[in-house]
């Protein structure tokens, strides 16, 4: 089972792993070794290839995909690890970090049917500049600092109306119009 020829093709194919990572990583992307039926390893140009070999790569990378969803993520892992391209990652970092929003306390903070029709009469009071707003400042975040780092999992813990999900749509650039950073 384990015959010389075996041995010399599994070198023959890591020789030309080996000069597919010496290629600048645009080069690198657009190569790729492909093992036909009969064993056969050759270096192709994915670019290249017409558009019937590419529809026979296609379902066969799917038939593996349909097969075993896991073995084909690895395969597509290691193929990522033996060319050398490293994923990019992002840091996020936030310093100082300040939400303020202008909002109803108490009981006209509760959605009634009168609160509704209040706040409706009171904002196109305000609109007409014949009523001051009866709004408070409320501080949502005051100074959040901290790093998110990649590859690691974060947990943000902390009390309801905390500032949790603020401080996640604050990181995502999707704060209410409302709010002010």
């Amino acid at each position: 089972v384990f015959s010389d020829s075996s041995h010399d093709l599994d070198d023959e194919e890591a020789l030309k792993w080996a000069a597919l990572e010496k290629l600048p990583t645009y080069n690198r992307l657009k190569k790729g070794l492909l093992t036909k039926s009969n064993g056969e390893v050759s270096e192709i140009d994915i670019t290249d290839i017409g558009t019937h070999e590419r529809k026979k790569l296609l379902e066969r990378l799917v038939r593996v995909t349909e097969e075993d969803n896991e073995r084909f993520i690895l395969k597509l892992r290691e193929r990522i690890d033996r060319v050398g391209i490293c994923m990019p990652t992002i840091e996020a970092r936030f310093e100082n970090l300040n939400v303020e929003a202008e909002a109803n306390v108490g009981s006209r903070a509760l959605p009634t049917f009168f609160n509704f029709i209040a706040n409706t009469i009171e904002t196109y009071l305000n609109y007409l500049h014949i009523l001051s707003s009866k709004k408070k400042h409320v501080t949502i975040l005051k100074d959040a600092s901290g790093i998110v780092k990649p590859c690691r999992m974060t947990l943000l813990l902390g009390p309801p109306s905390s500032g949790k999900t603020t401080l996640l749509l604050a990181l995502a650039g999707r704060l209410d119009p409302n709010l002010k950073p």
